[in-house]
């Protein structure tokens, strides 16, 4: 059960998606946030205080260097954030508050020994994260949108390209997992997005689902692309995965397609609220197992399905929710990624991933691009 106390925060909106979603205002340096009588109250410098009062939600927005000399007059001339803060809990009488598990150590000790009652969250510090309203729902899918983008250009330029020897050639030079990784992220930048990091990994570095991706892609490999982009304007993301192959696919590899694709597509119709995501991940499990695709573990590393089959999308990444060997019931509305893969050196990795937002009924879809793999 949730701490009955109001939650705290002190961190700026990129190391900390939960400042983001509470003030829903990016601050590019730590500051100070927290709620009070059902108020959300933050701490801003005469730098940032005028524009988080005009776009930010926080209903009251405090001007930090009167904060900080209220806090001088009591603590000394060295006081800072901690006794900032016990300054404002006195002020606002909050006698203790809930703060993230990875909350500052320091600051952590200091507001205890100043006298403020802290409480770790247990897990999520908002766990209310995990539901998106509308909107949201509607950001994650202005996200996918801009990997659709992504993918479209990766597409046109694979098409382009031609084999010479067993390296790809494109406008006269190798066509490598970085250049076409450049091009995918630009072609994202120019309509709103930032893409980093963005997985462009062919042959058996693709059997590694986290690797980037380096050096030439290869005619007749499988090449995985995942795009991963936030959108600026809002801060949520969009999360797809595609897989290719430039040439002609073996039939070991349009096996490996066809089964990976066949199983996120159960999956799917599978997600609906009240069911476990344990359940949509062992089925997925069995239609590997039962196509002959093991997975095994070794001293040199894992081959198969590897990964879980999906995890919650939203100001992050890897946001509240999951579809996973863990046990863990699907809420309506939450937004979840569907993502089966297997993984063989020597074949290739083949992922497919969509996003989804869990309903009463079937799962609602909040991405959308094309399964044409094969481009000759």
């Amino acid at each position: 059960m949730r701490s009955p106390l109001p939650p705290l925060l002190y961190a700026d909106t990129h190391a900390s998606t939960d400042m983001l979603y509470f003030g829903r205002v990016e601050v590019h340096d730590p500051f100070i946030a927290f709620g009070a009588r059902g108020k959300k109250i933050t701490v801003q410098s005469a730098l940032e205080f005028g524009r988080v009062k005009r776009t930010g939600d926080f209903d009251v927005v405090l001007p930090r260097e009167v904060w900080q000399e209220k806090a001088r007059t009591r603590y000394g001339k060295k006081a800072g954030i901690a006794e900032m803060i016990a300054c404002l809990a006195k002020a606002y009488k909050v006698r203790g508050f809930r703060v993230a598990d990875d909350f500052s150590a320091s600051l952590y000790l200091k507001l205890r020994q100043l006298g403020i009652r802290l409480e770790l969250a247990g897990g999520s510090l908002f766990p209310e994260r995990e539901i998106k309203a509308p909107w949201e729902a509607e950001a994650v899918r202005e996200g996918n949108r801009l990997c659709s983008v992504g993918y479209a250009t990766a597409e046109k330029i694979l098409r382009a390209a031609r084999s010479k020897g067993r390296t790809l050639v494109w406008q006269g030079r190798p066509l490598t997992s970085e250049l076409l990784r450049f091009h995918i992220e630009v072609a994202i930048k120019a309509q709103g997005g930032d893409a980093r990091d963005t997985i462009v990994a062919g042959g058996d570095q693709a059997c590694d689902p986290h690797e980037r991706g380096t050096g030439p892609l290869r005619p007749n490999e499988l090449i995985i692309i995942d795009i991963f982009p936030r959108v600026v304007k809002t801060g949520y993301y969009g999360d797809m995965t595609r897989t290719y192959l430039k040439g002609r696919a073996s039939e070991a590899q349009q096996k490996l397609v066809a089964t990976v694709l066949a199983a996120q597509r159960a999956a799917i119709r599978l997600v609906t609220a009240g069911i476990d995501g344990l359940d949509v991940h062992e089925l997925v499990q069995h239609i590997f197992q039962e196509a002959g695709y093991e997975t095994k573990r070794g001293k040199h590393g894992s081959v198969g399905f590897i990964h879980g089959t999906g995890h919650g999308l939203g100001l992050a990444v890897h946001d509240p929710g999951r579809i996973s060997a863990i046990s863990a019931v699907l809420k309506a509305g939450a937004v979840l990624t569907v993502e089966p893969g297997l993984y063989y050196p020597g074949l290739g990795g083949c992922r497919w991933e969509d996003v989804v937002q869990v309903t009463k009924g079937s799962a609602k879809m909040l991405s959308r691009h094309p399964y044409n793999w094969e481009i000759r």
